[in-house]
C-alpha cells in the first residue's frame, strides 16, 4: 500500500504546487514568516475555499512541502524557495509542458512497439501538444513556455557547483599548467555558451585575460549580449555543427550540449571540433549528465526522462559516452564528478 499512495502522491503533489503558484500561497506564507497563518486567513488571502485549502495543505503538509503547528500553517525552507520566481515559473512548465508529455508516454509507446522515438518532430511530446514542431522551436513559437523554460533551466542549475570550482575539475592542474599566455593562446573556448553565464565567472575565478576565453553561440544568442565590449571575454558567432574556427586552444567546454542531439549528431559535432585540436594540448570538456547504471541518481534519472519526452533523446551511460566518442576519433582521459551534481565532466582528447 505504500508504493500505492506513493504513487497517487506524486500527481496530486504536482496538482497542488500549480495551484499553490496560482493562488500566490506559498508567497503568503512567506510573508508570514514564524507566525504562520490560520486556515481562515490564509483562506481569505488566497481566495481558495477554507475546507478545499485544509485538505490541499494536508496532502502538502504530508509531503513537507510546508509545516503546521498550534493551528497555523507554516511555510518552510522548501516552500519559501518555490516562492521564487524563477520557481514558479519552474513548477508552470513541469506542469503545462512536461507533465502532459509524460502522460502520454503509456499512448505514445503503444504506437511504436514500445522502442524509443526516433525522431525529434515525432515522440510523447508532440503527441501531447498536438504539434509537429521539434521542441525548441516550440519554445520559440510559445513565448511564455519559453520564459518557463529559461526559469526552469535557472532553477535547475541553482546553487549547484560549476564545473570549475575547486574540487571539481582540476582547472590548475589540467588546463592553467602548460598554458602560455605570452603566445597569444587561447585558454578556454565556451561552445554554444549561451550569453555567457560559465564563461563569465570561469574568468573571473582564474584571473582569465578578454583574449584568452571566447564564447560562442548562434547569432540570434550572441546578438542579445548587452554590452559585449565591455564583458571580461570575447564573444563571436558560431554553429557547432560547422568546422571550430579557433585552432590549438587548451580547452573546449560544451556544457549541456550534446544531450540535446542523438548519437549521430553529437559525433558530428565532436568532429567539427576534431580539426582544431592539437595533439596532446588541447582538451575537450563535456559537462554532462553521466548516468549510472548501479545507483542512479534521481536527479539524472529525470533529466533522461524530460530529454526521452521533449527531444526523443537520451543522457548517456559512462560506456555510452565512450562509444561516441571513439567513433568521433577522440578518448577519453578521465570523468571527474562533484557531490551533489547530476552532471559530470568528461575530460576529452585526441585519441593518440
Amino acid at each position: 500500500m505504500d508504493a500505492i499512495a506513493l504513487i497517487i502522491s506524486k500527481p496530486a503533489l504536482s496538482a497542488h504546487c500549480k495551484i499553490a503558484v496560482e493562488v500566490k500561497l506559498f508567497q503568503h506564507l512567506k510573508d508570514a514568516g514564524e507566525a504562520g497563518l490560520s486556515a481562515d486567513d490564509l483562506a481569505r488571502k488566497t481566495g481558495v475555499e477554507s475546507t478545499l485549502l485544509r485538505r490541499i495543505m494536508r496532502h502538502l503538509i504530508a509531503t513537507k512541502v510546508v509545516a503546521f503547528s498550534n493551528d497555523r500553517f507554516l511555510g518552510s525552507n522548501l516552500s519559501d524557495g518555490l516562492a521564487a520566481e524563477n520557481y514558479q515559473k519552474s513548477i508552470d512548465f513541469c506542469y503545462d509542458v512536461a507533465r502532459p508529455s509524460f502522460n502520454r508516454f503509456p499512448d505514445f509507446f503503444k504506437t511504436t512497439d514500445y522502442k524509443s522515438p526516433a525522431s525529434p518532430t515525432d515522440g510523447p511530446f508532440q503527441m501531447a501538444h498536438g504539434t509537429q514542431l521539434p521542441f525548441f522551436p516550440w519554445l520559440e513559437a510559445t513565448p511564455p513556455h519559453l520564459d518557463e523554460f529559461g526559469n526552469f533551466m535557472s532553477a535547475y542549475r541553482a546553487g549547484k557547483a560549476n564545473w570549475f570550482d575547486p574540487g571539481f575539475y582540476p582547472v590548475a592542474d589540467r588546463l592553467i599548467e602548460g598554458f602560455n599566455p605570452a603566445n597569444n593562446e587561447v585558454l578556454l573556448v565556451d561552445v554554444g555558451g549561451g550569453r555567457g553565464h560559465d564563461v563569465q565567472q570561469f574568468v573571473a575565478q582564474y584571473k582569465a585575460q578578454p583574449s584568452q576565453a571566447v564564447l560562442q553561440d548562434l547569432e540570434p544568442v550572441i546578438a542579445s549580449i548587452q554590452d559585449k565590449d565591455k564583458l571580461p571575454f570575447d564573444s563571436t558567432v558560431h554553429d557547432f555543427f560547422t568546422r571550430q574556427p579557433i585552432k590549438a586552444a587548451r580547452a573546449y567546454a560544451l556544457h549541456s550540449i550534446l544531450h540535446d542531439w542523438s548519437d549521430e549528431e553529437g559525433i558530428n559535432i565532436l568532429e567539427n571540433l576534431k580539426p582544431a585540436l592539437k595533439p596532446g594540448y588541447s582538451r575537450v570538456l563535456l559537462n554532462e549528465i553521466v548516468l549510472s547504471e548501479e545507483k542512479p541518481t534521481i536527479a539524472a534519472t529525470s533529466m533522461d526522462m524530460m530529454m526521452l519526452a521533449h527531444l526523443s533523446v537520451h543522457e548517456r551511460t559512462e560506456s555510452d559516452w565512450r562509444r561516441i566518442l571513439q567513433k568521433a576519433g577522440l578518448e577519453c582521459l578521465h570523468v571527474y564528478s562533484y557531490p551533489g551534481v547530476a552532471e559530470s565532466v568528461i575530460e576529452v582528447e585526441l585519441k593518440q
